[in-house]
């Protein structure tokens, strides 16, 4: 590694740094989420970059939200089909997620009383919460609770076909009416706060927002951004003496927010001793008491899951609030022979997850014995982990591979074997730049919608079509980049597979998490109830070796003769701003001949003085100075724009009208109505690494300020130096906490169910 040479010119303008810290980069958590897992953040746009949510970056607010009541009728469906055909792909795929997940919670809703949750919490549900205070307090917990004896495990049921809906038309939820716009307002008003949430907050909280709020003012904690402390000073404002801080509405309000936050933050459901620890902390007088009034609304469910043994490295309150000092209970024995826990979740990420095991299951199971013949002739042809995965694949429904850059080769070669022998398969990668790259693998041997994106396949506007059942008509799936699927994605893709289709999860462990709930690929790499297959293919040159040493927890110095990689040290935040808008701007297309456009900068987070928002001031300055005449947004713009959450698409900003800010796309045009910019559209010369995972740049700039040691993760190191193909510049103002993070520092855990389910549908792979 070498040291950049040019001294730094004082002509350059570094924008004025924001005055938020640099928020964690990784996690995905709204505006006000220090409750739960501190450091978490929210990828702006849309995109809960939560590096938890993916990792550690930035507050990357989540954008898209999905509401609305679905329900067309099939006559109102035939009447929206051809206004259905101007949608954009973002309305399209969020409207597809809708109606998956409405097809899910029915189905759920068939099956015998999973969890109920009945008034004031009567029977089963009462009691988990009576153990746990049990186990807290040192005393052995009611045998009725957990004296029974384990159930034996049983073999996942012979799968049975059950009819699926073709997804329809997409619509785009309308938005709320003037006159509830203008209600909210004046409620809002009332309790002096800012009229301006009015639109967002009718959206929100749907058809009688008006009534909702003067019913129970902490409804106002629903609108993103707003804290509790807000809320509680609304609440006073409308309700007076009545106002009280155990008040039951205040304590479901705060329950639920705070399940959302640990939602952003990756967690698809929170202990039960981290739950009420954190509501103490927010002054709810009776943890337990709103705990239970939460379950007894419907508005959460209460899971017990038994575990095979202690479970060391568990998550703590600690890890999961973010909270110092606070001493969570899972460390102490019960006396009971099986280890349990209690979990409380969200119904949406509960029934995903459990939508996704048996779907799962399904796969495993559904495959015919003697599906393995055909595959005999491309298991010869094949050499290496290639043919290892391609023999794989033919003896099983379910296949997990993994591998860095190069190893994306190997399903390559299974997708064109496949397809050469007459069978239906299709890979999907997460973004377009991901399809791109995976495209060129197959040269001649690409063919029309052979390749997808996950979003464009889920949403239908790419790939072989749905058949009649509403699942997809395919033999085989391979999913690129599996560590950036959430839960309900993956639910949605798995749900969607027809019996006898075989599932590929192809990806690299080491990069940071999805954007949202849950840790689908890492869950089952630990579950080992299917084949694994690892890629024995290394990344090539200096930048494969850095990259490789990284994922063990290596910081190796590398010899690069062709100052391929490039450490820049600067002192401080406003330093390592202007070293990088010269990098990008000057050095590095001077020597390597790699334009700015065709290099991306990556920073921990988007706040601080060197986070997205500042670098991205800086760069527009110097790239495409303007006055910002349409919302901050001036014709020639990178932008990362955010159509959903967990998803950054980069591009372009043309020009805007009355309809809105026109972009175009690495998928596409797109126009983003007014009203959507400021949630969706970021600058995009700088990008959080969750925000740039799944792509590749030829050039990267990555950006370590000295306020930014904290959130560093080895996932993020890897991640961010990972993006860049042929150049790396490290702008390196965090002296030693860079290879003690590499070294010290893995991935923050996530609690998920997904294990524990997985567990009672398939047993382990010997």
């Amino acid at each position: 590694m070498s040291t950049e040479p040019d001294s730094p010119q004082s002509t350059e303008n570094a924008a004025t740094a924001e005055p938020d810290a640099a928020e964690e980069p990784g996690t995905p958590v709204a505006a006000g989420a220090e409750d739960v897992h501190a450091g978490a953040a929210t990828d702006a746009d849309g995109t809960d970059e939560a590096e938890g949510a993916g990792g550690s970056e930035a507050t990357e607010t989540g954008a898209g939200g999905e509401g609305g009541e679905g329900g067309a009728s099939t006559t109102a469906e035939a009447a929206e089909a051809e206004a259905a055909a101007q949608l954009s792909e973002a309305q399209a795929e969020l409207a597809a997620q809708k109606l998956e997940r409405e097809r899910i919670e029915r189905r759920k809703a068939e099956k015998a009383a999973p969890i109920a949750a009945g008034a004031k919490l009567s029977g089963k549900a009462a009691d988990l919460l009576a153990a746990v205070r049990a186990v807290e307090g040192g005393a052995t917990p009611p045998a009725t609770v957990f004296g029974e004896e384990p159930a034996p495990r049983r073999p996942a049921p012979e799968p049975v076909r059950r009819p699926r809906q073709a997804p329809a038309e997409a619509v785009a939820p309308p938005a709320p009416a003037a006159d509830a716009v203008e209600g909210v307002r004046r409620v809002l008003a009332g309790g002096g706060a800012p009229e301006a949430l009015a639109p967002q907050a009718a959206a929100v909280l749907g058809e009688g927002a008006e009534d909702v709020l003067r019913e129970d003012p902490w409804q106002l904690l629903r609108v993103p951004g707003v804290r509790p402390e807000q809320a509680d000073g609304f609440a006073r404002a409308l309700l007076g003496p009545e106002c009280a801080p155990d008040d039951e509405r205040r304590g479901r309000a705060l329950t639920v927010r705070l399940l959302e936050q640990a939602a952003l933050a990756g967690h698809t459901a929170l202990e039960l001793p981290t739950l009420t620890a954190a509501l103490v902390r927010q002054a709810v007088p009776d943890a337990d008491a709103a705990v239970q009034s939460t379950l007894a609304e419907g508005e959460a469910l209460v899971f017990q899951d038994a575990l095979d043994a202690p479970t060391a490295g568990r998550p703590t309150a600690d890890t999961m609030t973010g909270d110092e000092g606070h001493e969570g209970a899972e460390g102490e024995e019960s006396g009971a022979d099986r280890p349990v826990r209690v979990l409380v979740g969200l119904e949406r990420y509960a029934l995903a997850e459990e939508s996704l095991a048996d779907a799962l299951a399904r796969v495993v199971n559904s495959l015919a014995k003697e599906a393995s013949a055909p595959w005999d002739p491309a298991t010869a042809a094949a050499s290496g982990s290639a043919a290892e995965l391609i023999r794989a694949v033919a003896g099983h429904g379910l296949v997990l591979h993994t591998g860095g850059e190069a190893a994306r080769a190997e399903p390559a070669a299974l997708l064109a074997a496949a397809r050469e022998r007459g069978l239906r398969a299709v890979a999907a990668c997460h973004t377009p730049d991901g399809l791109r790259r995976f495209t060129a693998l197959l040269g001649e041997r690409a063919a029309d919608g052979a390749v997808v994106t996950v979003p464009g396949l889920l949403s239908g506007a790419e790939g072989p079509g749905r058949d009649g059942d509403g699942a997809f008509a395919l033999d085989l799936l391979i999913v690129l980049d599996a560590p950036q699927l959430d839960v309900e994605s993956a639910a949605m893709l798995a749900e969607s597979l027809p019996d006898g289709a075989r599932l590929v999860l192809s990806g690299d462990p080491a990069v940071l998490w999805s954007a949202g709930p849950g840790r689908v690929f890492a869950d089952l790499l630990a579950a080992r109830a299917c084949p694994q297959v690892a890629s024995r293919t290394p990344d090539p040159g200096p930048l494969g070796e850095l990259v490789s040493g990284v994922g063990v927890g290596e910081l190796n110095q590398v010899d690069a003769p062709g100052k391929e990689i490039v450490i820049v040290p600067v002192r401080d935040a406003g330093e390592a701003v202007h070293r990088t808008v010269q990098l990008l701007a000057d050095s590095v297309p001077r020597a390597f001949g790699i334009t700015s456009d065709e290099a991306v900068v990556i920073t921990p987070g988007h706040g601080g003085a060197a986070g997205t928002r500042a670098l991205n001031a800086a760069l527009k300055e110097r790239l495409n100075p303007g006055p910002g005449r349409f919302g901050g947004f001036d014709p020639g713009d990178r932008i990362a724009y955010s159509p959903a959450p967990g998803r950054t698409v980069t591009g372009r900003v043309v020009t805007a009208d009355a309809d809105g800010l026109h972009l175009t796309c690495a998928d596409g045009s797109v126009v983003v109505p007014r009203e959507r910019v400021e949630q969706t559209v970021r600058h995009g010369w700088a990008l959080t690494a969750h925000q740039a995972a799944g792509s590749r740049w030829p050039a990267a700039v990555v950006v370590l300020p000295g306020d930014a040691a904290q959130a560093l993760s080895r996932p993020w190191v890897y991640t961010a130096f990972g993006r860049a193909e042929r150049h790396l510049s490290v702008v390196h103002g965090v002296e030693q906490a860079l290879p003690r993070a590499v070294a010290e520092v893995p991935a923050k855990p996530r609690t998920t169910r997904l294990p524990v389910l997985l567990r009672t549908q398939l047993p382990a792979a010997e």
